[in-house]
C-alpha cells in the first residue's frame, strides 16, 4: 500500500500546479519516464510518497500511468525536488534541452 505523507490539500495543491504551470514538463515526464513516449498529453492526477499519478492520452485515449520517485518522499519541499529531477532525466532520456527551473 502507498504511503500517503500528505494531505488531500497538498496534493490537490500540487496537481494544480504542476497542470497549470507545467504541462509540458509533465508530458515529458510521462513519455520518458511512464513509459508512454507516444502520449500527446498528460495530466497529474495525484501523489503520494512513493510516486506520481497521471492521466496520459495515448491514440485519443486516456489512461493511468505511475511513475514512482527515485526514493520515498515525506516532505512536501521534496516534491518539487523529485519532479525537477525527473524533468531533467525525462530531458536527457528525450534529448530535449530543459527550460531553467
Amino acid at each position: 500500500m502507498p504511503s500517503t505523507p500528505f494531505s488531500d490539500e497538498v496534493v490537490a495543491a500540487v496537481t494544480a500546479h504542476m497542470n497549470g504551470d507545467h504541462p509540458e514538463d509533465t508530458l515529458l515526464i510521462c513519455r520518458a519516464l511512464g513509459g508512454c513516449p507516444e502520449a500527446t498529453a498528460a495530466r497529474m492526477t495525484g501523489l503520494d510518497g512513493d510516486g506520481g499519478d497521471y492521466a496520459v492520452t495515448v491514440g485519443g485515449v486516456e489512461r493511468a500511468v505511475r511513475v514512482p520517485w527515485s526514493h520515498p518522499l515525506t516532505e512536501r519541499a521534496q516534491i518539487r525536488t523529485e519532479v525537477v529531477r525527473m524533468y531533467r532525466e525525462a530531458c536527457e532520456r528525450l534529448g530535449v534541452a530543459p527550460r531553467g527551473h
